[in-house]
């Protein structure tokens, strides 16, 4: 049986808090930090990792890359510190 494909925003929530997006699209979030410290294209980031097609809209396939990039950025310069708070909690 095949998985369900994740469903994502154009745009991640903006928050200066872990969303339940966030906690939903973590695994995206890494594979794309993955992917920009491995220096590849956005493009075919955005068709590996979101399943879009980028030459049929540039611009919204670039926008959701560089937003979800940006967000797993924050998830590892900041939101990363509530996981650890949660871990030592239980």
């Amino acid at each position: 049986m095949g998985r369900t494909p994740l469903q994502f925003l154009d745009e991640p929530p903006s928050s200066q808090t872990l969303t339940p997006y966030d906690r939903e699209h973590m695994v995206l979030y890494l594979r794309l930090l993955d992917s920009a410290r491995a220096g590849a294209d956005w493009r075919k980031a955005v068709q590996i990792l979101f399943g879009l097609d980028p030459a049929c809209d540039p611009a919204r396939c670039w926008h959701i890359h560089e937003t979800h990039l940006a967000r797993a950025r924050w998830m590892t310069e900041h939101g990363y510190r509530e996981l650890v708070r949660e871990s030592q909690q239980h």
